[in-house]
């Protein structure tokens, strides 16, 4: 053997390629490449050109698309994700870690799904500055993102690869910076100085905490500068959960050990192996670690005092400000404590004397819900105040209460007794509120008895509420809802009341099983077998077999139900198997993430941090069909709007804008401005009744982008209670009414003329991009039965008349009918009105068991008929293949499956397809040319269902 290597043959060699510590440094080395040629990914597709990737030693990690101005960035966006359609992104390519679609106002960066992930416009981020205020300019984009060191480092330090859905992700700016503090804080942190404090996050709920946290974390202790890392949450239901979080970001880069019991904890705190950085426990397990006389020896606990020893807290909002905390201080005085929290305890609503910066150190970071509504990282919310009782009926209550009256007749025959009726019943407000010297004024709520709420009609009132409400704000029960009560013995009564009055909801109640807050003073014998009763419906209806002693189990299960996660990821094509309403009282208002929970009732009242974070609970995002949260709450209805104007003040940095939904009547308004605008474009462009789309690209691109504005607000305006069928509607909490400005028809007709933007949007590569965007939910929407029903109708109508003598009732009748065509394709249209033609000349026996659309569907059949006989004369195709193939409804993807494609251009007759070409082209072709026209012919005809040759 010759010119081998002699040194390493036969050896095991490893070859280095990346290394993400080695920035601007040692042996990496970074290259630009322009417009970078990428194969077919299918003989039938064209060779690709990118704009520009990003090389770190050799290797493509980022891909840049760009776009010219004008141009909207989503074109980039949908770019790159037709090349990775196509098969682009592979071999050498399929190590790209980081997409940019970029035009020069604006820029995108999102994670490569890899060749079977799923494009999610949602998880294309804009990047911010420190202060959370957009980096849109490319220069500004550029030199934040794509310089070095920040591009090394996003690649190597701050994408994830979360295992559990096999999907890469990247961490967004605010995620970033809160990391990087963190990480910094550490790194400079003087170990012998006793007073040492960390810090916290503020970041809303929602935002993405637990890979922030996991990243911080990961960061610390890949850096060496800590010998510990220890993540603490204050629920041990919650700890399954993020474990599984944190096991599915670590991979096999870091171990991440789980402490199922004391003795586990303090093993992996003495340990010194580096497996066993990172851990997970919660904050009663470790509150546990202490120096008492039946607590630790001594010499465990001064072994993993002698550490340099982090812990980052989760929600430390929570009960950290209780003696748990102060416990592990005390026995940890030489650690650094870091916080997150959405909702930081402040000054308002301090909490034994301590808010989140006195108890954690420096605001780190700050993401308000505020900034996350605003960036679509979350959604915002559309709470309604549900009125059990009417309000003068409590104010005449409360009145003769005060008042020491019977009745108003015994008060009013009493001028003292009068005095105070009249007040109660004109002056005091409904909900208390704190006077000018800071005193607090009661309102008649507070003077309501605790008993009022429990009453069998507020609890009807509240169950039929729900049940009214169900099939519209459930999406017909695709998403679920919780429902919060205001202690133990209450959620028993309500899960009771709605198994009967809402047989067909699936149901549980979930609260602590053990003597807690929650109860309310209940008799605890009620609790028991209540609680027995709950798992034994939730073992029958889900074949499961819970009880008392693995109740943690049991919730477990119904939040992974609830989450739809392992092993319920399907669970929305198998309805049995679904939750649609957990009933609670305090668990899972906070830290529990769920995108099919869309909606929360509340029977209890809340206030500051605790509003946000059960409000929290349903805005999380997931699509056209969830454009907010919707919360009901029907306990001190005014008092709870009091608390939810402070709440929002409170953590929205007192810039609400966004926060909550506009309400139907608004909606609506704005329906009807999108339409106004929608309708002065076709007037513009000289089109009656959206008949055809206007030929001019800029009118195109204004009605593209108006109608989708349209749609969105449309959607929300069903789940708010709109339908076609009631034409004026009234605010809940005004007296404003509004009447919509078109029928439903005509918006089917619209949605027509934007499907058929589609249709143009599809061109082939290397020519200019459509400069408007085609959101595909809405090209998805099924509007073939409605339309359908309207066009027949009139048709019926048309043969009536068409039976009598009156020529103008004939003319009235046949402009309404061709105004019905404006929902259908262009290509419909002309045929319905050849179809109409051969009526009026008496060429079709009309039959009246037949529909119009039943028509229009032979005269379709027929007109494509023609079309498959002179393809088959032109080329001399096999009409079986063809139509075969075309039956089977193919893709550009699929066209060539199990090389049927292939199969059917075998069958072309070279010598008339050569022929028919030529005379085309008035020049002789060699044969290569006449096979590649051919196919090209072939696949047009097949995918568009016909074509005119």
């Amino acid at each position: 053997m010759t010119g081998y290597d002699a040194l390493h043959f036969g050896k095991e060699v490893s070859l280095k390629i990346y290394d993400r510590h080695e920035i601007a440094a040692g042996q990496s080395r970074y290259q630009i490449v322009q417009q970078p040629r990428h194969a077919r990914g299918s003989p039938l597709l064209n060779d690709r050109r990118g704009d520009l990737v990003l090389l770190i030693s050799g290797m493509p990690v980022i891909h840049i698309e760009l776009k010219k101005s004008g141009v909207a960035v989503s074109q980039a966006y949908n770019q790159i994700q037709k090349y990775s359609r196509e098969g682009i992104f592979t071999g050498i390519f399929s190590l790209i870690q980081i997409f940019v679609a970029m035009e020069p106002a604006e820029a995108l960066y999102f994670a490569n799904p890899g060749p079977d992930g799923k494009f999610n416009k949602d998880y294309a981020f804009h990047w911010a500055d420190f202060n959370n205020e957009p980096v849109n300019d490319w220069k500004s984009f550029t030199a934040s993102v794509l310089s070095i060191p920040m591009a090394h480092q996003l690649i190597g330090f701050y994408t994830v690869a979360d295992e559990s859905d096999g999907v890469l992700k990247v961490m967004r700016s605010y995620q970033y910076y809160a990391a990087h503090a963190i990480s910094d804080k550490v790194a400079k942190t003087d170990w012998k100085n006793p007073n040492r404090l960390g810090g916290y996050i503020w970041h809303t709920t929602g935002s993405g905490k637990t890979m922030t946290s996991f990243k911080s974390a990961q960061l610390i202790a890949n850096s060496k500068d800590a010998d510990k890392v220890v993540f603490l949450l204050d629920r041990v239901e919650l700890g399954t959960q993020t474990l599984q979080a944190y096991r599915s970001f670590a991979g096999d880069g870091n171990a991440v050990q789980a402490t199922e019991y004391t003795a586990m904890l303090i093993k992996k705190l003495k340990s010194t192996d580096p497996a066993d950085t990172l851990i997970v426990s919660s904050i009663q397990k470790m509150s546990k670690l202490k120096d008492e006389e039946d607590g630790l020896k001594a010499h465990d606990l001064e072994t993993m005092r002698a550490k340099r020893i982090v812990f980052i807290i989760d929600e430390c909002h929570r009960n950290t400000f209780g003696d748990m905390l102060i416990d592990i201080k005390e026995s940890f005085s030489g650690a650094v404590f870091f916080g997150f929290s959405g909702t930081p305890i402040q000054r308002e609503n301090v909490r034994k004397d301590n808010t989140t910066t006195d108890v954690f150190g420096d605001e780190l970071h700050r993401y308000s819900i505020a900034d996350g509504i605003r960036d679509k990282n979350v959604l915002g919310f559309d709470p309604y105040q549900v009125l059990t009782y009417r309000d003068r009926d409590l104010r005449q209550a409360v009145a003769l209460s005060k008042a020491k009256a019977a009745n108003p007749a015994e008060a009013f025959a009493n001028a003292k007794k009068k005095a105070v009726f009249n007040s109660y019943m004109n002056d005091v407000p409904m909900a208390g509120h704190r006077d000018g010297a800071g005193l607090y004024q009661p309102g008649i709520e507070d003077h309501l008895p605790n008993t009022q709420y429990s009453l069998a009609g507020h609890h009807n009132a509240v169950v039929q509420d729900i049940a009214d409400n169900w099939l519209t704000l459930s999406q017909g029960s695709k998403f679920h809802a919780i429902f919060a009560t205001s202690s133990v013995s209450e959620a028993i009564a309500y899960y009771r009341l709605i198994k009967v009055k809402c047989p067909q909801l699936n149901i549980t109640a979930l609260f602590d099983p053990h003597i807690s807050d929650e109860d309310g003073g209940g008799d605890p014998v009620f609790k028991t077998n209540g609680l027995v009763e709950i798992l034994q419906d939730y073992n029958q209806a889900y074949g499961q077999k819970f009880d008392l002693g693995s109740h943690a189990n049991f919730k477990q299960d119904l939040a992974a139900r609830l989450a739809h996660k392992v092993p319920y990821i399907r669970i929305e094509a198998e309805p049995h198997k679904r939750l649609d309403l957990l009933i609670v009282v305090n668990q899972m208002l906070t830290g529990f993430d769920s995108k099919w929970v869309n909606t929360l009732y509340l029977d209890k009242l809340l206030t500051y941090e605790n509003i946000i974070q059960a409000f929290s609970r349903t805005n999380r995002l997931f699509g056209p069909d969830k454009p907010f949260g919707t919360i009901r709450y029907y306990r001190k209805p005014h008092t709870m709007k009091r608390n939810v104007a402070a709440a929002v003040k409170l953590y929205s940095g007192d810039k609400p804008i966004g926060l909550f939904a506009d309400r139907l009547p608004h909606n609506l308004e704005r329906v009807n401005a999108s339409f106004a605008e929608i309708s002065a474009i076709f007037s513009a462009a000289g089109i009656q009744d959206f008949m055809k789309l206007p030929d001019d690209l800029t009118e195109r691109a204004a009605f593209a982008k108006t109608f989708q504005e349209f749609n969105k607000v449309l959607e929300a305006a069903k789940i708010q209670g709109f339908n076609w069928e009631q034409a004026i509607y009234e605010g809940d909490e005004t007296n404003e009414t509004v009447a919509l400005a078109l029928t439903q028809h005509q918006y089917l007709t619209l949605l027509q003329r934007y499907k058929e933007l589609s249709a143009g949007a599809e061109g082939g590569g290397g020519g200019e991009s459509i400069p408007f965007e085609i959101d595909s939910h809405i090209t998805e929407i099924d509007t073939g039965k409605i339309d359908a029903d309207y066009m027949n109708s009139r048709f019926d109508k048309y043969l009536k008349v068409l039976q009598g003598g009156d020529v103008q009732a004939k003319e009235a009748t046949l402009a309404e009918l061709h105004r019905s065509f404006s929902s259908l394709s262009q290509e419909e249209q002309k045929i319905a009105e050849i179809f109409l033609h051969d009526i009026q000349r008496g060429d079709v026996q009309i039959d009246t068991h037949r529909t119009f659309r039943d028509y229009l569907a032979v005269y379709q059949a027929h007109a494509k008929n023609v079309q498959i006989d002179k393809l088959v004369a032109l080329v001399g195709v096999n009409k079986a293949k063809l139509v075969a193939l075309m039956n089977t409804h193919v893709t550009p993807a699929n066209l060539n499956e199990f090389g049927r494609f292939d199969d059917l251009k075998a069958t072309v007759d070279q010598q008339r397809a050569k022929t028919y070409f030529e005379g085309l082209e008035s020049k002789a072709l060699p044969l290569f040319r006449v096979n590649i026209r051919a196919a090209k012919l072939l696949q047009d005809f097949i995918i568009q269902g016909g074509i005119v040759v």
